[in-house]
């Protein structure tokens, strides 16, 4: 389609009757759509400390790993969730689309038309069934289709109803919701990272003999329970943060931006990429299936000897092993090596809190 720009009416009563030329306007949509790649809104650059917490959000990026964040109120669980897009690959031009798409669906789509960065939605845990997975007369894409190709943060897990968690397991798995009417049936893609944050406790404060608020083991027990094992299945890490202390918050030094991140996690999922290119539905190592995972997470002696003993003295559950394979096979590609091995099996021991003794029993 030919498009020409005018400034006046006049240019246009000339164009028609004295067939004056105008000046046609070419928009290169692919270059246009690149401008916008390298400019996230949330930069990592602007968090203070929190190194470690840093490490597993690019971990988790790079391998698609859907994560929960354990800490109490203040520690910057919410700020970093934000800044999870940042890091995560560049959409391509088929993902804007598709994604572009289902946000205007639902009229969401903002006066910057194609979208370039990756969608980060984050519902208020009174949100209802319909709301997060979609619904209504018409179907409309809920939550988790409108964060199809980018982030789900779901703050103060156990504050959401059971009920609506629950609704989560399938899409999770599938990476498609259906909604069937009597007439008809739609489906909506739901390819999302989940991200998810909670305090420890009903106060907020774990373990803490200075906190203002403490709370009973009970309390505690009661509390933590509300999230269900097969949802916490599908949480490949878990990780608690820790408030910053003064010093590190008045540092005036920047940390790492989001830009360089990217480009380790890029880097990381293109190796992957290449892995999978044979299978059509696993595309990056969260995704991969119990015989993938035996295929391409092989580990010598002194690694599984190093598994055994964590998940004995840990107390670590059967759902671990699978969880800490695959996100040591993601540390593994971060570094370029080919073979998981023991450093790589220690740092993911470490990103699964949830299933010690004394946290979930």
């Amino acid at each position: 389609m030919e498009v020409y720009g005018i400034d006046n009416i006049k240019q246009v009563i000339d164009y028609f009757d004295k067939g004056e030329p105008l000046e046609q306007t070419i928009v290169n949509t692919r270059e246009e759509f690149e401008k916008n790649l390298d400019f996230p809104e949330h930069d990592f650059s602007d968090v203070k400390g929190q190194e470690g917490i840093k490490r597993c959000m690019e971990i988790a990026a790079a391998g698609g790993h859907n994560i929960i964040l354990i800490g109490p109120p203040g520690a910057g669980k919410t700020m970093l969730a934000k800044r999870l897009p940042s890091i995560l690959p560049p959409m391509t031009l088929h993902e804007a689309l598709e994604t572009t798409k289902i946000h205007s669906v639902v009229g969401r789509v903002k006066d910057t038309g194609l979208m370039a960065q990756r969608p980060f939605r984050s519902p208020h845990h009174t949100i209802s069934n319909v709301a997060l997975v979609g619904g209504g007369s018409f179907p409309q894409p809920g939550e988790i289709s409108l964060s199809h190709n980018g982030v789900l943060f779901l703050d103060e897990l156990p504050e959401f109803k059971r009920d609506v968690l629950e609704v989560l397991r399938q899409p999770l798995e599938d990476r498609e919701v259906t909604i069937s009417r009597a007439k008809f049936t739609v489906t909506y893609p739901s390819s999302f990272m989940l991200v998810a944050s909670m305090n420890p406790s009903p106060g907020g404060y774990f373990n803490d003999p200075n906190a203002p608020v403490t709370s009973s083991p009970a309390e505690m027990q009661r509390y933590l329970s509300k999230i269900s094992g097969p949802l916490l299945d599908r949480i490949d890490i878990h990780i608690e943060v820790t408030p910053v202390p003064f010093e590190k918050l008045s540092e005036d030094r920047k940390g790492e931006t989001s830009v360089d991140i990217r480009k380790r996690v890029t880097k990381a999922r293109e190796i992957q990429t290449a892995r999978f290119k044979e299978s059509d539905t696993v595309h990056y190592n969260a995704q991969m299936s119990t015989k993938q995972i035996r295929k391409y997470c092989v580990l010598d002696e002194v690694s599984k000897q190093l598994l055994k003993t964590a998940m004995e003295r840990l107390n670590l559950s059967a759902r671990a092993y699978d969880r800490i394979l695959k996100v040591s096979r993601t540390i593994a590609d971060l570094e370029g090596v080919e073979e998981v091995n023991g450093s790589h099996i220690s740092e993911a021991i470490q990103y699964r809190s949830l299933d010690r003794e004394g946290w979930l029993g």
